[in-house]
């Protein structure tokens, strides 16, 4: 019988475990995500899925366990020289420069992550390399429109959109979204699916979604881990996971509201006694 080909892994999380205090936020999780896939990591508030995303981000660092990126322990390896070996980030709350413009913002993000350092006499526009590649994002996420208004007059839906296309500029190889429909109205996270959906198919990149938003997470997921009290609960493709009776059962008990609404943010993940 011919054996199965093996996974193309682009990140691991082995064994990884952190503890604040006391408490444990993740207990001896492992996860690897597949290459130009989409993962989705869901669980309710406390689940433990924002302290994973943050260990595997290096916003933390674990009390055990190992991370590998392409092959490469990046266990303790600080953010900026994640970011220059193609890993982005995003955060619950928008992190950008609300008095530049849409375009600036992203431009300047491109710059960051180039060789080529910002010299003040220079003209902004002799930097066409870097304002294409601005460009190009800002096209994705469909902010062609306002890409000259300042960033601090989008509507909060449009600050999320801006923050991808500053992580999509920099041209990361994996994109790590922490919440991307966190206060996004109800009529625009069809938007950020579709966002989501068209960097699926333009390839070539790995997303992991840490999301609330059923709707979101069944409709963009190639695989989905399901997180509870820290620990991994399940993991599988959609249909298997919205067949699963243990997730179901932990989901349709007093779990259910948590999961199935987007929401602004995620209490303290420490829940479990060390």
């Amino acid at each position: 019988m011919a054996s199965s080909p093996a996974r193309d892994v682009i990140l691991e999380g082995r064994h990884l475990r952190k503890v604040f205090g006391g408490l444990v936020a993740v207990n001896d999780v492992s996860l690897a995500i597949e290459r130009e896939r989409i993962h989705s990591i869901i669980g309710p508030n406390g689940a433990g899925k924002t302290t994973l995303m943050n260990l595997i981000s290096g916003i933390y660092k674990p009390t055990a366990g190992t991370v590998i990126y392409r092959g490469q322990d990046i266990t303790h390896a600080p953010l900026h020289a994640r970011a220059h070996l193609g890993i982005g980030r995003s955060f619950q709350i928008t992190n950008i420069f609300p008095n530049l413009s849409v375009l600036e913002n992203v431009r300047l993000a491109v710059q960051a992550l180039s060789s080529v350092s910002m010299t003040f006499w220079r003209r902004a526009d002799s930097y066409r390399e870097f304002l294409g590649k601005a460009m190009q994002a800002i096209e994705l996420v469909g902010l062609r429109d306002v890409m000259l208004q300042p960033a601090l007059a989008l509507p909060h839906g449009g600050k999320r959109k801006l923050e991808i296309a500053i992580l999509l500029a920099g041209d990361p190889e994996l994109l790590l979204l922490d919440e991307p429909t966190a206060g996004v109205a109800a009529e625009q996270v069809d938007e950020i699916i579709h966002i989501i959906g068209e960097i699926r198919r333009q390839g070539r990149k790995t997303v992991v979604i840490v999301e609330h938003n059923m709707s979101l997470v069944m409709n963009v997921s190639d695989h989905i881990t399901v997180m509870h009290l820290g620990d991994v609960l399940a993991e599988g493709a959609p249909g298997e996971i919205a067949a699963n009776q243990i997730v179901q059962k932990a989901y349709l008990g007093e779990l259910y509201s948590d999961v199935m609404h987007t929401a602004t943010g995620e209490s303290h993940d420490a829940v479990r006694p060390a």
